[in-house]
Parts: structure tokens; C-alpha cells; sequence
């Protein structure tokens, strides 16, 4: 792998900052190995309202926050935090927003009832990541994606952002996991994804009144370079959709050895540029 390779790592969950599971255990150990073998590497988390922010120190970055982001005719505001993970020596960023990150839960509240608008909460997310790294003025050679919050940023990588010169040479990978939800979205989740550079065509698989975490994943491969299975078990429908597509994927390998095994496949999809 060239020397530095620049690695954006876009993900719903990481520890410490919630507890552990396959995708905030992956994404507290691979950006530190990937660092410690000379990558330069960003990561981006929502700003869950069950993360403590005064035991974490997270802070707010003012020159980051302040735009908003249009969803459904509607704006948001983007507020920026990041605090750092110091035995690591890594920092953090949190996409925040008091209507879709305020609530004590990643896809469903602390009574189990699953957020209606965990689309919108996905697509805010996305873009709020991408518009922030262009802030930073920071060109990532790879967008590593993971899980189904995360699911739109390849979307957006390869359609609003085509042409932009902080994205356009970049290479795209969706971790796959066996996270998610049971629940349908509100009908209508095609038309609140779209904005600039995105038709209702390159998201007809959204399109209707069954569409739930599966929809939201497929719409990931359908825009990713490659695709990594990070957990021993994943939907049916899922692995069938993406040997369909031909995508480059990397089969389930176990921890630790994981680690090495997506370095060298993120290697691997950087020198194919």
C-alpha cells in the first residue's frame, strides 16, 4: 500500500463510545492498525444521545458546524464534535443534529420501538460526513463504510459527489454486517434520498411500502467498489444480491486475524485505481 494512503472510515457505532458489538469492535481496532501500518486515516460516528459526552470529552468543532442539510424540504443543522480515544492517538468526529441523534438509541429507543425516519437519519448522516471532509480539505483515497447507517454514503460518493475533487478519485468498500432493523420505513424513502446528482432511478430498489434495512444495504453494494463480510452470518438475500453483482468481496474472517486480512484487501482496491 503507497505511503500514505488516506482512509475515511464512516461508521454507526465505535468503542468506547457505545458498548461493544462486531462494528464498534472492528471500528476501534482496524483504524489502529491501519494507522500503526502508516495509513492516515478520519472517523466519522453519529453523536448518539445515550454517548457521554462530559466523560468522553467530546467538544464542539465551531469552524467544522453550522451549515444545514436539506432533507424532505426540510433544513438541519450540523453541528461537528470530536473527541480523541488517547491510547490510540486517534481522534473521533460525531455528526450531530438534535432531531435524528438526540435520542438514547442507534436504530430503536430504550422501549425497543424502532425511529420511523431511520432513513432520514441515515441520509443526514451521510452527507453530513462527506460535507465536513470537504471542510477538513482532506482527500481520502478510500471510503470504508460501515453498517446500515452508513449505507447512502456510497450513493452519494459516486453520484453527488462524482465530479468533486475531494471524492471523485476515491474508492468505495461496505462492510456488511448482520446489524439492523425488523421494521418497514414510511413510503416515500426514495424521494427523501434523492438531491443533487441522484435520480429516482439509481434508487428504485427504495421504492414502495416493504422497504427496510436490506433495501438500505443493497443500495450500498449497488454503489460500492468492493464489499467486506464482517460478520459470520449474513442475510441470504443479502450474499445472493452481491454475488449477482459481481462486486470484489472479501469473505468473513475471523478476529484477530480479520485485521490483517482487510488491510491487505484495502490494499488490494487502492492499487487497482
Amino acid at each position: 500500500m503507497k505511503e500514505p494512503v488516506k482512509i475515511l472510515f464512516i461508521t454507526q457505532e465505535i468503542k468506547p463510545y457505545l458498548p461493544e458489538s462486531e462494528i464498534a469492535d472492528v471500528c476501534r481496532e482496524l483504524p489502529q492498525y491501519v494507522q500503526e501500518h502508516g495509513c492516515e486515516i478520519r472517523i466519522f460516528m453519529p453523536c448518539y444521545g445515550h454517548i457521554n459526552e462530559r466523560r468522553n470529552q467530546l467538544h464542539e468543532v465551531q469552524r467544522l458546524s453550522g451549515m444545514n442539510i436539506i432533507i424532505d424540504d426540510t433544513d438541519h443543522p450540523l453541528i461537528i464534535k470530536v473527541a480523541s480515544i488517547q491510547q490510540a492517538r486517534m481522534q473521533v468526529y460525531f455528526i450531530d443534529n438534535d432531531d435524528y441523534f438526540k435520542r438514547k438509541g442507534v436504530a430503536a429507543g430504550p422501549d425497543g420501538m424502532e425511529f420511523d425516519d431511520n432513513d432520514e437519519r441515515a441520509v443526514f448522516f451521510a452527507r453530513g460526513v462527506l460535507e465536513t471532509i470537504k471542510k477538513l480539505r482532506w482527500t481520502p483515497d478510500i471510503i470504508y463504510c460501515h453498517g446500515w447507517m452508513a449505507s447512502f454514503a456510497p450513493l452519494y460518493i459516486k453520484r453527488t459527489y462524482c465530479d468533486d475533487p475531494f471524492f471523485a478519485n476515491s474508492k468505495v468498500v461496505y462492510a456488511l454486517y448482520a446489524d439492523g432493523f425488523e421494521g418497514k420505513m414510511r413510503q416515500g424513502v426514495d424521494k427523501r434520498v434523492v438531491t443533487d446528482g441522484v435520480a429516482l432511478e439509481d434508487v428504485k430498489g427504495l421504492k414502495g411500502r416493504s422497504v427496510g434495512c436490506n433495501e438500505m444495504k443493497k443500495t450500498a453494494i449497488d454503489f460500492s467498489d468492493a464489499v467486506v463480510l464482517s460478520s459470520p452470518e449474513i442475510n441470504a438475500e443479502l450474499t445472493r444480491y452481491i454475488k449477482k453483482k459481481g462486486v470484489p468481496t472479501l469473505a468473513y474472517c475471523e478476529p484477530p486475524a480479520y485485521m490483517e486480512a482487510q488491510y491487505n484487501f484495502l490494499a488490494s482496491i487502492d492499487s487497482g485505481k
